[in-house]
């Protein structure tokens, strides 16, 4: 990390709460580019995961069942 984003971070902590909320929110944003194609294939994956399971063949699971799988 550079020694300009270390005084930023160090600048950034220094602010009210609100303040840093908003920063963090902006720079984000900044780094969020909507891909269309990304998100047409996405939808597209969606869609035929609904038809999958309407047909039944794909079964719903229970939120807890796939959290559980990712904890450690």
């Amino acid at each position: 990390m550079s020694n300009e984003a270390k005084t930023l971070i160090e600048r950034a902590r220094a602010l009210p709460p609100e303040d840093r909320i908003a920063l963090v929110e902006d720079v984000l944003d900044s780094l969020d580019h909507a891909d269309p194609a990304i998100d047409q294939l996405w939808a597209r994956e969606a869609t035929d995961r609904v038809a999958a399971y309407r047909r039944g063949e794909l079964a719903a699971k229970d939120l807890s069942e796939v959290i559980a799988k990712y904890r450690p």
